[in-house]
């Protein structure tokens, strides 16, 4: 897999998570799924709403989590060069009330020598704003890089709900991606009872690590293996390889060493691309990007229980022409090794030239038929492919020529000899054209 591949892929990789996010269904399955976001992600995000009276913006300071409101605390709205304070109440809520539609504005607050702010937003025509500054919860903070610092304990860790298998189809080959989010939910190092090692499925190429992976993980040939300990959190690991699909069709069984919370696959669809697995419960197709995509979901996995998906319909190209292409050459090799065993009355000379031609037949032919597979390929240049094409089949026809004349001296195939018999120059066209 080269490195610009997969910087390609990866572009596409973020409307793939978005999909498989919106692979949910049923109000059940949601609830279940749902994980309350870090605060600190959302702080300084502006949130329009209609529960608040038109040109009101409400600032929310909190202290780490949604349960520690900071109370009394004064906040600022920058409006242009304008500066408005308004202390937080119990619900750690400071609310600014009739701005100017449209005016540009800007919440802070300093808490404890740490500088919060928010991204800057205009004030909405219609409904106001609400918005949350999150403070850093020192105390905690500090508990968290003492229990992380220390000694790792015996543990088990999970590939969480994120984690996802991705698969994108290209001509005779298929792309396939682990995106995993490895889970220690312990506030220490953890070291597993048993390694987290995995081998890809046993056709892949190219196996490789790609960027943003943690690294604890390394790969050996088809072999994924993280080192422990896993720190406290989450422990991202993506890898991706290339299997062959000649025939349209790849299947996938593969082993995780730690129990997966929830089988998620989403696929690229590329014409009458299908997916399947025993293991499914749910499966929608999902426009995005001009794009057509399969999310696919099941229950969770144990670790150690194989996961086997079969792919079906998959781009590829007919192989009749290649065998046929193999056939005519070895019927042609067995036909001249035949004619080529004829006695002769000169019988070192002519022996000694015949080898020489049928040497030289061989070379022209598997020539030509590299020739014509580098064309099917797309590794042809067409203006040179004309002319090599040509060349070829001109050596090939003198050459036959001069094995099939019965009298004929050292460079007779070099002055061209007699034309080829109609059958074989009909053989060698017809490779040049499968």
């Amino acid at each position: 897999m080269t490195p610009s591949r997969l910087l390609c892929a990866l572009r596409a990789l973020c409307v793939l998570c978005i999909l498989c996010v919106l692979c949910v269904f049923g109000g059940a399955t949601l609830s279940a799924q749902f994980q309350m976001p870090d605060p600190k992600q959302m702080s300084g995000i502006p949130r329009p709403v209609d529960d608040l009276p038109t040109g009101s913006i409400s600032v929310r300071l909190i202290r780490g989590a949604l349960s520690n409101n900071i109370t009394e605390f004064p906040v600022q709205l920058h409006i242009g060069s304008k500066t408005t304070t308004v202390k937080t109440d119990d619900g750690g809520r400071a609310q600014f009330d009739h701005l100017t539609p449209g005016a540009t504005v800007k919440a802070s607050a300093d808490v404890d020598g740490e500088h919060l702010e928010s991204q800057e937003f205009a004030v909405p025509a219609q409904g106001g704003i609400r918005l949350m500054l999150v403070a850093t919860d020192r105390a905690k903070a500090a508990e968290e890089a003492a229990a992380a610092a220390g000694p790792a304990i015996t543990g088990e860790v999970t590939l969480t709900n994120q984690s996802r298998i991705v698969m994108e189809p290209a001509d005779e080959v298929v792309t396939l991606y682990y995106l995993l989010d490895i889970s220690n939910p312990s506030k220490s190092p953890v070291n597993p009872s048993k390694p987290f090692v995995f081998d890809m499925p046993r056709a892949a190429v190219g196996t490789t690590l790609m960027e943003g992976s943690s690294k604890l993980a390394t790969v050996s040939g088809t072999r994924v293996r993280v080192l422990g300990p896993f720190p406290p959190g989450h422990t991202v690991v993506q890898v991706g390889c290339q299997l062959p699909a000649g025939g349209g069709e790849v299947n996938v069984a593969q082993k995780f060493p730690a129990n997966l919370d929830q089988l998620a696959v989403v696929v690229k669809k590329v014409g009458g691309a299908t997916v399947k697995s025993p293991q499914f419960e749910r499966q929608q197709e999902f426009p995005a990007d001009n794009e057509v995509y399969i999310a696919s979901t099941g229950k969770a996995v144990p670790a150690g229980q194989e996961i086997t998906i079969d792919f079906a319909g998959l781009p590829h190209h007919s192989s009749s022409p290649r065998w046929i292409a193999l056939s005519l050459a070895a019927a042609i090799i067995v036909a001249g090794a035949f004619a080529a065993r004829r006695p002769d009355s000169d019988v070192q000379r002519r022996a000694a030239e015949r080898k020489r031609l049928i040497a030289k037949r061989d070379k022209l032919f598997n020539d030509l038929v590299k020739l014509e597979n580098d064309r099917r390929a797309g590794r042809a240049d067409e203006r040179r492919y004309a002319a090599r094409r040509e060349e070829l089949i001109a050596a090939l026809e003198q050459t036959y020529g001069a094995l099939d004349t019965d009298e004929f001296d050292a460079d007779s195939a070099d002055r061209g000899g007699v034309a080829a018999p109609l059958s074989e120059l009909k053989a060698s066209r017809s490779i040049a054209s499968a």
